[in-house]
């Protein structure tokens, strides 16, 4: 049995579950750095470029009034399997979290490229970040900076909606903004 078998025997996870969902396997990214420390001292990584992305694209926001936060950024795969095992802990349904937490190895925070963003207005992980004016700066400016939105409404993945998870792509950026 593979160890991504056996992750999903011990969380209950099915092929049946997954199946369907147009899911990719991520690996960990290996050569991550500090992109941001939040007030608590939590100190969220990524992958070098989408940390330098992430630092341009937050004074610009900034400079536009937008103040943006990361929540959440790199995770290994036993991170992702101590998130969902503490949400089957809460008495969540298998079924019913894997709508808004990727499975073990399948999350693109494993790469080292995306960011959970929030404002200081709205600090929670809800569809209601949709409504504020960051997230219309975001939509806007974003894929300026290589970062585009991994789960629209109605994705292929079957998670909810997720207006606060972005993901940085080398290579899909627009040319760079000159300062100033």
């Amino acid at each position: 049995m593979t160890q991504q078998a056996e992750i999903f025997e011990r969380l209950g996870i099915t092929l049946h579950l997954i199946e369907g969902r147009d899911l990719a396997a991520f690996r960990e990214a290996e050569d991550v750095v500090v992109a941001e420390v939040d007030g608590q001292g939590r100190r969220h990584m990524l992958l070098p470029g989408a940390a330098a992305a992430w630092q341009e694209m937050k004074e610009s926001a900034a400079t536009d009034g937008m103040g943006i936060l990361i929540k959440s950024a790199y995770r290994s795969v036993e991170c992702q399997v101590e998130i969902i095992r503490a949400k089957l802990g809460r008495g969540q349904r298998i079924e019913d979290l894997l709508r808004v937490s990727a499975p073990p190895g399948y999350s693109e925070h494993h790469t080292g490229r995306a960011v959970d963003i929030v404002t200081p207005e709205c600090l929670s992980l809800e569809p209601v970040f949709d409504r504020t004016p960051a997230f219309q700066w975001l939509e806007r400016h974003a894929p300026e900076y290589g970062f585009t939105l991994s789960y629209p409404r109605g994705n292929r993945q079957g998670y909810q909606y997720e207006p606060w998870h972005w993901c940085w792509r080398a290579g899909d950026a627009a040319t760079p903004r000159p300062p100033g």
